[in-house]
């Protein structure tokens, strides 16, 4: 049984969700995505080269969501780079812990859209779940996101952000070797996957 309100049933994608501020989020873009930003903004090409590879490094590699953490970026480039983007988390509005572990996280977007990421842990691996819309279609019991009425697909940083967000909580702090505090198997689930899947 669908959920009574307005459906969309093709949500229109959206690359980044507009900040308030105005600056670009970085997070869930690729390296050469990177690159034509710094260029746009007027970085000549042997510089937005450069740039945008140290930048990704320091995004997906070692976790910092800092410019002044870059250390090897030019600390006259630092601000520059703060004053025209930003490396994002999903804000948490929610946060529980269970007593077996498992954690439950209520997030919420640019935008102010809520939805969820919960990780269960277990003796040699984790298992985490992340979502790929706000809302849902489908009205399955067992599913909060089922609940709501499907308002829009979540874009690549907003997804990829939930992963960042996991790894940073199960790291604890821990930047330094932050890939290497994690569960030694992690599987990965995403709620709302099988939606393109209800249309046909």
């Amino acid at each position: 049984m669908q959920i009574p309100g307005h459906i969309d049933p093709v949500v229109t994608p959206r690359a980044i969700t507009p900040r308030s501020d105005g600056r670009i989020d970085l997070m869930g873009l690729s390296h050469l995505q990177i690159r034509q930003l710094f260029e746009e903004s007027q970085l000549d090409e042997k510089a937005a080269k450069l740039r945008s590879k140290q930048v990704f490094h320091w995004i997906y590699h070692r976790g910092v969501t800092d410019f002044e953490a870059m250390t090897d970026i030019a600390k006259t480039m630092r601000p520059w780079l703060a004053d025209r983007f930003v490396i994002g988390r999903p804000q948490v509005v929610e946060a529980q812990v269970s007593s077996d572990g498992t954690r439950k996280w209520l997030l919420r977007t640019d935008d102010a859209q809520d939805y969820e990421m919960v990780f269960i842990p277990d003796a040699d691996r984790g298992t985490l779940c992340i979502s790929s819309q706000v809302g849902c279609t489908l009205n399955c019991r067992f599913c909060h996101t089922g609940t709501m009425r499907l308002v829009r697909n979540l874009t690549p940083g907003e997804i990829v952000g939930q992963v960042m967000l996991a790894r940073d909580a199960l790291a604890n702090g821990r930047r330094a070797i932050w890939h290497l505090h994690l569960p030694t198997r992690m599987r990965m689930t995403m709620s709302a996957i099988i939606l393109p899947m209800a249309a046909c």
